[in-house]
């Protein structure tokens, strides 16, 4: 374990700017250490010394007996500094920084935040913070913390297994609260401001050393470190992870918060995919994740069965399933048959399986349901659904629910769509049994689809290349040198040259089938046909004319055979704080308005190529719509593949533009590319 541990490990922890004074927040530590029995010492830190609710307080760190795990430093901004030297000086691993007035207020907070920051890593001392409401552990009763939610006088005090970390922390304790009211357990509450020093994925990659967590739950304002969540992937627990700032508003708001940084959002989603990482909306669908995680059987696929008191019920979660990802599962003939015995005639007993309100006169349809469902192979997941089903009706179902989760060996979720008040012991019964509860059809379906996403198996990324790693490209490589690259690849682009002149421009022309592109290769010169640097079908005779034309605007003149039809897309490389991204999409107005592209972060694993091209709105031009031919989808991700492959030695920062590649019937062809190094982008 590393220092960051002493925020649920710590034996002793200095409060520094502790009181006694009525409602200041150096008070409320140590009112809710002392409340809540926390079994280490506790050693308040004033000027004045003398004693503190009782316990003994000291002038400063100096003068405080050690050693000392954990401090937390509850001083105004400008005294923040000077308190971190003591820290380091007392030799402390872990400080706790809640004081505000750093990067979130703008760049002169920035600037104390480096420097504090500085002074704690030349000192070995790691920070949580600054801007913080700091951390407790229900497990040990660490409550280093100024959060109101532990003033309450009936606020629940358990141990759990529940990991929750958050850069907000009214927001993650306030969840935390949630948490507990819904009765779900958590053990671990962390909240990290801005990420100054430790960052939030850190703190999550330490609780997955814990061996009682069973899931873990991250609110996240910044762009995470790839290498940590790779780590915290590797750990084997379930994570669920909230990241705010999707939108542009949404990302103004998060760097206002906490100075926090962004990306494109899908890159993040791709990643997360990736690494088998739920990734969630909002809070509700992040404690509804929790719940699942806390039940102990994990899903062998994505296909669902439903099965449900209620028709409407039914209909709501075989939406649900294909918006979530899911698959509705296709019911063996066996099955259906045992079904037909079981379920009333105006029933259903094709997936979605409605056993009716009849199951209120023969509590049996439930058992004898789920275990025809528990045997068919083609079911991972079962989803039951009953509504406005009350006191003993109830219990009969929570009954058979259990005594099927506890011999199927598949996860149960339930959506129970009815008051409270009509089976009020109705959630702790469901909570006993470790059944996941939730309102609506769409619920429990979300919360399935997050348990299937940290079940699924990962992606082997141990690829056989199709390809050798090239050398990168000069900076602002031109086309036709971008052109040679991918050629050396295996990748198709057109045949040509650049003319010498106009007579050499309308010998290409010819010696091209008679036609040809023609096109002006100026450095500096992105956009092309705008500036009037390319033209299309031009003949033999026309090629002197059009060679004077473009040369005109100053560089090279390329000559390259005309394409067949086909159906124009996008393929594009761009580094990210993330990694290494690939995006494919269709052109035209699928990118320009629709904005429908795909994004991985490389490398590619099998089969991923076909994913990304499946996934994209338009992809059913490229099977052939409405009576046209059917194009060479696995050309196109063959040179995905190749690319991938091509690139992955690339240094620095640098973006690669193939717009457009034109998919044919047969194969698939680079039009255009363009390549630029730094914050410049490709055109």
């Amino acid at each position: 374990m590393s220092a960051i541990s002493a925020l649920w490990n710590a034996d002793s922890i200095a409060v520094i700017g502790a009181t006694e004074r009525p409602g200041a927040l150096g008070r409320k530590p140590m009112d809710f250490l002392l409340r809540h029995g926390y079994k280490g010492r506790i050693l308040p830190i004033n000027p004045k010394g003398g004693s503190i609710l009782g316990v003994p307080a000291y002038a400063s760190l100096k003068e405080a007996p050690g050693p000392i795990d954990l401090a937390l430093i509850m001083v105004g901004a400008d005294r923040v500094a000077g308190a971190v030297d003591d820290c380091v000086e007392a030799d402390i691993p872990l400080a706790i920084i809640a004081s505000s007035g750093f990067a979130e207020t703008g760049a002169d907070g920035a600037a104390l935040q480096d420097d504090i920051v500085a002074r704690a890593r030349a000192g070995g001392l790691r920070l949580i913070g600054p801007n913080c409401i700091g951390a407790v552990s229900f497990n040990n009763r660490v409550l280093a913390t100024f959060s109101p939610l532990f003033g309450a006088e009936s606020v629940p005090f358990e141990p759990g297994t529940l990991g929750f970390v958050s850069q907000s922390g009214a927001l993650g304790f306030g969840a935390a609260s949630l948490a507990l009211q819904r009765g779900l357990r958590p053990g671990w509450v962390v909240s990290t401001g801005n990420d100054a020093d430790v960052t939030a994925l850190e703190v999550l990659r330490e609780l997955a050393q814990e061996p009682e967590c069973q899931g873990l739950l991250g609110y996240l304002e910044d762009v995470p470190d790839l290498d940590t969540l790779r780590a915290l992937s590797a750990s084997g627990k379930p994570v669920a992870l909230l990241k705010s700032g999707r939108t542009e508003a949404g990302g103004r708001a998060a760097a206002s918060h906490t100075g926090a940084l962004t990306t494109d959002d899908r890159v993040l989603d791709a990643a997360l995919r990736r690494l088998g990482i739920a990734r969630v909306d909002d809070i509700d669908e992040l404690l509804d994740a929790a719940a699942a995680f806390e039940a102990p059987l994990r899903p062998k696929g994505p296909r669902v069965a439903v099965v449900t008191t209620s028709g409407g019920s039914g209909i709501l979660a075989a939406d649900a399933i294909e918006d979530c990802g899911l698959e509705l599962s296709r019911l063996s003939p066996q099955s259906i048959a045992a079904l037909t015995e079981i379920v009333p005639p105006f029933g259903a007993v094709e997936n979605p399986v409605d056993i009716t309100a009849t199951v209120l006169s023969d509590p049996t349809l439930f058992d004898r349901s789920l275990d025809v469902l528990l045997t068919d192979d083609s079911v991972d997941i079962i989803i039951a659904c009953f509504c406005v089903m009350a006191g003993p009706d109830v219990q009969k179902a929570v009954t058979a629910l259990s005594k099927a989760a506890r011999k199927g060996g598949k996860p149960i979720l339930v959506a129970r769509t009815g008051a409270d008040f009509l089976a009020p012991d109705a959630p702790a019964m469901l909570r006993d049994a470790r059944l996941p509860d939730y309102p609506t059809p769409a619920r429990a379906l979300k919360a399935a689809a997050a348990l299937w996403q940290v079940s699924r198996p990962r992606p082997d990324t141990h690829r056989e290349a199709l390809t050798a790693p090239l050398p990168a490209p000069a900076p602002q490589a031109t086309e036709p040198q971008l052109k040679q690259l991918l050629a050396a690849a295996g990748i198709t682009v057109p045949k040509g040259r650049g003319a010498r002149d106009a007579d050499d421009a309308a010998t290409l022309v010819r010696e091209l089938g008679g036609r040809a592109v023609l096109k002006a290769v100026v450095p500096g010169l992105l956009h092309k046909s705008e500036a009037g640097g390319v033209r299309v079908g031009v003949t033999e005779q026309q090629a002197p004319a059009a060679f004077a034309d473009l040369a005109a605007l100053g560089g090279e003149v390329l000559v390259e055979e005309l394409a067949p039809d086909g159906v124009e897309a996008l393929v594009g490389v761009s580094t990210s704080p993330l990694g290494t991204v690939l995006t494919v999409g269709l052109g035209g107005i699928f990118t320009e308005v629709l904005d429908d592209v795909a994004h991985r972060v490389l490398p590619l694993a099998d089969g991923e190529a076909e994913r990304m091209i499946s996934e994209l709105r338009g992809a059913a031009l490229l099977r052939g719509a409405r009576g046209t031919a059917e194009l060479d989808t696995a050309a196109l991700a063959d040179l995905l593949y190749r690319l991938s492959d091509a690139i992955r030695d690339w240094p620095g920062e640098f973006e690669l533009d193939l717009n457009p590649v034109r998919v044919l019937p047969h194969g698939a062809i680079v039009l255009d590319a363009a390549f630029s190094t730094g914050t410049t982008p490709a055109h």
